[in-house]
């Protein structure tokens, strides 16, 4: 008698290559990390099975694989690393106001601003005047008006949650003796007595 099985489990295909849609789908998804159903319609998936697919290839250890490869080729090219964004958030910290203002408390022509605030400032608020000539001309005058700058706290915040400097790393305290079903009991009470106290 032979007995047939309804779903009988599938092949493993984790040796097998990605397809060229799931290839195109973890080079879409390294430009735009934060959309996966569009990085999927992008890679050729329709638009009502995007979702579906972007979800399936995010849990294929191979898809996994490739997309940590191209970013890590992407930081080799930018070279962008811990040490680089570490770099970064010093210079931020560091910069001084003093930097772009005059003597007198104006502010310097942006082209003798240092490089640090030309490329970190949040905001620039600018102002142009339409001023009118004798001769029916009109000039434009434009003047700065508001510097925003970085926030200096969040910036200090990130610098300590670095990997190499861990200000502000919480701890946490595992005792390897207590095993996963001793874990999973305590949770499933925690579960018990949240349930039974919004009765």
């Amino acid at each position: 008698m032979v007995i047939m099985v309804a779903n009988p489990k599938r092949k493993s295909t984790q040796f097998k290559p990605l397809t060229a849609q799931m290839e195109a789908y973890c080079q879409e998804y390294v430009k735009t990390p934060e959309d996966q159903k569009g990085s999927a319609v992008r890679a050729g998936y329709s638009e009502k099975t995007a979702a579906k697919f972007a979800s399936q290839n995010m849990r294929d250890q191979r898809v996994i694989d490739r997309i940590a490869e191209l970013m890590t080729e992407r930081n080799k090219r930018l070279r962008v690393s811990a040490d680089y964004v570490l770099q970064r958030l010093v210079e931020i910290d560091q910069m001084d106001v003093l930097d772009i203002l005059e003597d007198d408390g104006s502010l310097k022509p942006v082209s003798q601003w240092p490089k640090v605030w030309r490329i970190s400032l949040s905001a620039i608020d600018i102002n142009r005047i339409n001023m009118s000539l004798k001769d029916g001309e009109s000039d434009i005058e434009t003047t700065l008006q508001k510097v925003k700058w970085p926030d200096k706290v969040k910036n200090l915040e990130l610098i300590g949650k670095h990997v190499d400097v861990n200000a502000f790393k919480e701890r946490l305290e595992v005792n390897v003796n207590v095993s996963i079903a001793n874990r999973m009991a305590a949770a499933r009470k925690r579960i018990q007595e949240l349930g039974s106290g919004d009765e």
